[in-house]
């Protein structure tokens, strides 16, 4: 069967999308090297510049190359500026970069699997599943794999929620759109009554955590994690970019796309193996952060039109873009404490979700 064709996009949504990815690629910039520099320790950013250039100098010495050709920036003014950036805040940046572009990315994809604005990873189970993994680490106090354990079985519970949800939605060789959304839907709400079975079983300090890790959170996000989670991000991204020439067709129908060379089943089995992935590798450090995935995609679809070539790079520019800054409020908002960052995309997100409800209903169903 022939390869499905290209479709082409008009010069002015390209080169609108080239302009709004390079002013939101300058605005992560710009919010990183603030939040980098924002907390108890406060640090110029003239600093934080300093010691990026200084970091990326000393990587590139590591490997053998040359360093680039730059001033050195200002020198850390305080004794434990670098320990403090270098250890506690560039790796939940860094982390807070990936896991938006991820949930982001994972959101448009099932958008266009589904050909529904209101489709987000959670829908099939993926996040439930993982919290029940989680959960199950944290009550019955496993530490099989030391520190990886948590995260370890929360990847495993996602992975088998999105199992159990496709096998149940498969009927005469072919997924069943419908029946894959109610199963998720049952799926979620079995895995929240486990979860708060565990809750009950378990002691104050456990129901602390298990509440904590529902609620998703960036604090104590080390570099190590992040060796993890970059591959398996990296790969499920770029896995998504080829779905991109497909997903535009799938638009125009089932019918029409396969007629022009889409297989939709096996399109539809590949997205959702990618999304499960790329959404386990999102929550299994950090927690349940959502609505990224729901907001996100379509508020650059308003923007940019619905060609998927130009989504699928601004949402991920534009996921990280609201994490970072979703982070950067969650640390700052109240003094001495810090906010879940899931209940600060939660509060973005539930009435975005709400409005594109009407939104949607107004529109007899359509894309939007």
């Amino acid at each position: 069967m022939l390869s499905p064709p290209r479709v082409a996009v008009p010069a002015r949504p390209r080169t609108l999308a080239i302009a709004v990815q390079a002013a939101m690629g300058l605005a992560l910039i710009v919010l990183l090297v603030v939040s980098a520099g924002t907390g108890q320790l406060a640090i110029p950013p003239d600093q934080v510049v300093g010691a990026f250039i200084r970091g990326w100098n000393d990587a590139l010495s590591a490997i053998g190359w040359d360093a680039l050709a730059l001033p050195p920036g200002a020198a850390m003014a305080h004794v434990n500026g670098e320990a403090t950036l270098w250890l506690i805040r560039m790796p939940r940046l860094f982390m807070a970069v990936l896991v938006g572009a991820t949930l982001a990315v994972a959101g448009v994809v099932m958008q266009g699997v589904f050909r529904n604005p209101l489709a987000e990873p959670g829908v099939i189970g993926i996040s439930s599943g993982a919290a029940v993994g989680a959960a199950a680490a944290i009550v019955f106090g496993l530490s099989f794999a030391g520190p990886l354990t948590l995260p370890l079985l929360a990847f495993a519970g996602g992975l088998a929620a999105t199992v159990i949800v496709y096998s149940a939605s498969r009927a005469d060789g072919r997924t069943e759109v419908v029946t894959l959304v109610l199963t998720g839907i049952a799926v979620n709400a079995v895995g929240g009554a486990i979860i708060a079975l565990f809750t009950y079983l378990g002691s104050t300090q456990e129901r602390e955590q298990i509440v904590f890790w529902q609620l998703g959170s960036l604090n104590g996000t080390r570099w190590q994690d992040l060796a993890i989670v970059a591959p398996l991000a990296i790969i499920g991204i770029i896995a998504c970019t080829l779905f991109a020439p497909s997903l535009d067709l799938l638009a125009l129908g089932e019918r029409q796309a396969e007629h022009l060379g889409v297989r939709v089943e096996g399109l539809r089995i590949a997205a959702i193996i990618v999304i499960a992935l790329l959404t386990c590798a999102a929550v299994a450090f950090v927690g349940i952060i959502g609505f990224v995935g729901l907001v996100v995609p379509h508020l650059m679809r308003m923007i940019l039109g619905p060609a998927h070539r130009l989504l699928l790079p601004a949402c991920a520019l534009g996921g990280s873009l609201l994490l970072v800054a979703a982070d950067l409020v969650a640390r700052t908002a109240i003094a001495g404490s810090e906010l879940p960052i899931g209940m600060i995309t939660a509060l973005i997100g539930g009435p975005f979700f709400f409005w594109l409800l009407r939104r949607t209903r107004r529109r007899s169903g359509g894309w939007g």
